[in-house]
């Protein structure tokens, strides 16, 4: 499809061509650094990982005034995206949706993030929801839900996904290892939701869905979460606190039939790649990640919550 120059928009001082066909993107939520970098990414034509296609022409400010890091910077990022990238800012999300073709739910609090999405699905938007996807499974299966009911195509991901695990991935994979931050957030009730989704991600994009039980255990600077999947594979995640770097190590036979291992430190990669894959899915609305994998993931979260709680007894997932 032939570009069409459909005006000019000074930004900084700088010029630049805004193209008919870009798609528009609306922003709920503005309290994570998310907003500011995805949009430098889609409305700069200068900036060095710069994704054509679509850009962010509109946001809905929210916070969570519970929330210290959403509390805190709230303010900021809103102002930023107003002042710096000429982003328009509504009074609400219904507003938003009627103006956009494409929604980024960025709240960084998984508690909004089903009453916030239902009316993007009435106006039957494609939506990215940023991690956490939900606070809880149950929230987490309801989005799954409405989405069906609704019929409009939505994903969620780690930009982990898509750096350098993803060339970890094979089909004779035996089992696998990854690790990377893992603070706890005291609100949110699946407390590896915050931040250990990351390298929770990371072994779903190695390991692929059939997780069928979870083990945790747990000290005051890590988690160790076992994962056994469908035929007896194996993976596991360290989360580390406050943070640490992010790795994976994959297990697969090698050419004499015996057990090896393949080990990589895996580089966090910026954000680049998942606009990428964000602006294609709403271009095809065929989602990068399937909705059930999203979804089993929350149940793996359920399930190492209440090994926790049981002592770190192993736990079905639900």
């Amino acid at each position: 499809m032939s570009l069409v120059i459909k005006t000019l928009v000074l930004l900084g001082g700088m010029s630049f061509a805004v193209m008919a066909a870009d798609l528009r993107i609306g922003i709920v939520g503005t309290d994570t650094s998310h907003v500011t970098a995805f949009t430098q990414i889609l409305n700069d034509p200068a900036a060095p990982d710069h994704v054509a296609g679509a850009r962010v022409v509109a946001a809905y400010r929210s916070g969570s005034p519970d929330i210290e890091s959403s509390r805190s910077r709230v303010d900021k990022f809103t102002a930023e995206l107003r002042d710096k990238w000429h982003v328009k800012i509504v009074p609400s999300i219904e507003e938003l949706c009627a103006q956009v073709d494409a929604v980024l739910l960025e709240s960084i609090d998984g508690r909004v993030h089903l009453t916030q999405v239902r009316p993007v699905f009435a106006a039957h938007k494609p939506v990215f929801i940023d991690k956490p996807m939900a606070s809880t499974l149950e929230d987490a299966r309801e989005i799954a839900r409405l989405a069906k009911e609704s019929n409009v195509p939505w994903f969620t991901a780690s930009s982990m996904r898509f750096g350098g695990v993803a060339a970890l991935r094979s089909a004779d994979l035996e089992g696998a290892m990854t690790w990377g931050p893992g603070p706890l957030e005291e609100h949110h009730q699946l407390e590896l939701a915050w931040y250990a989704i990351h390298p929770i991600e990371m072994l779903y994009t190695l390991m692929g869905t059939g997780c069928e039980e979870v083990t945790r255990i747990v000290s005051a600077d890590s988690d160790v979460i076992v994962g056994r999947w469908k035929g007896g594979r194996l993976g596991s995640v360290r989360t580390l606190r406050p943070y640490g770097d992010y790795g994976a190590i994959v297990f697969r036979k090698n050419s004499k039939g015996q057990s090896g291992e393949v080990t990589r430190k895996v580089d966090e990669g910026g954000y680049a790649p998942l606009v990428r894959e964000i602006v294609q899915f709403f271009e095809t609305r065929k989602p990068p990640v399937s909705n059930e994998e999203s979804v089993e993931i929350f149940a793996f979260l359920d399930a190492a919550q209440r090994s926790k709680e049981a002592g770190g007894k192993p736990m079905s997932l639900r």
